[in-house]
């Protein structure tokens, strides 16, 4: 009985400190990026050894992806479960841009992280390989609305809703300054909201006007 509690104990306590261990790399990895953090810095914030870290995770480079799987499950996971329930499509985009919004509101260090490391050639493809199941995603999601290719394929409005929302994020710490308020208010963050439904309306419109004809939604005729 008493071994099989402290056995319990024992994984209780690892799993804290690996989580310990994950958070301190990810409040660093945001701070500074990959490239800036070392095993040395993660222990010390975490307050262990850094034997734990290489223990607990295998290297930096595994802990970063560890980090990164976390942050973009996550972000995929919020934007499906919106688009998921019923509605019509633009019904459903607007809550994935809500549901966008408030996880980059509460998620916002990332953007910064994500950023920072696009001029960091070296960790790329481990950005690549999570942007994966979201530009997949987004395509799915806009594929009767959207042609595959050309400017208005669903692969342009990727960039281009991911640009409305996170850039918005990034910018934050200047917007201040420039505004003459805080943009991370309930307020300015309101509207951001309205300005970002706006441009989904008004792109979904132009759609709209873009589509062949027979492929419109026939118009009852007036008397």
């Amino acid at each position: 009985m008493g071994k099989a509690k402290a056995t319990r104990g024992d994984r209780a306590g690892a799993a804290t400190t690996a989580e310990k261990i994950r958070a301190a790399a990810e409040e660093l990895f945001c701070l500074r990026g990959f490239e800036a953090v070392s095993v040395a810095d993660v222990a010390e914030r975490a307050g262990v050894n850094k034997a734990l870290v290489f223990y607990h995770f295998e290297s930096k480079a595994h802990l970063f992806d560890l980090v990164l799987a976390r942050y973009y499950d996550a972000h995929t996971a919020a934007l499906a479960g919106a688009f998921a329930d019923e509605g019509a499509l633009a019904e459903r985009l607007h809550r994935v841009v809500d549901a966008y919004l408030d996880f980059m509101a509460d998620n916002r260090r990332y953007a910064a992280l994500v950023q920072q490391q696009l001029t960091e050639p070296g960790t790329h493809a481990r950005i690549r390989r999570h942007l994966e199941p979201l530009l997949r995603f987004l395509e799915q999601a806009l594929a009767g609305a959207t042609p595959p290719k050309g400017p208005l394929a669903g692969r342009q409005f990727f960039v281009t809703f991911s640009g409305m929302v996170t850039h918005y994020f990034t910018y934050a710490p200047l917007l201040g300054a420039l505004w003459g308020g805080d943009p991370m208010s309930r307020a300015a963050l309101d509207e951001r909201r309205a300005h970002v439904h706006w441009l989904v309306d008004a792109i979904l419109a132009r759609l709209a006007d873009e589509r062949p004809a027979k492929a419109r939604p026939a118009r009852a005729r007036t008397r």
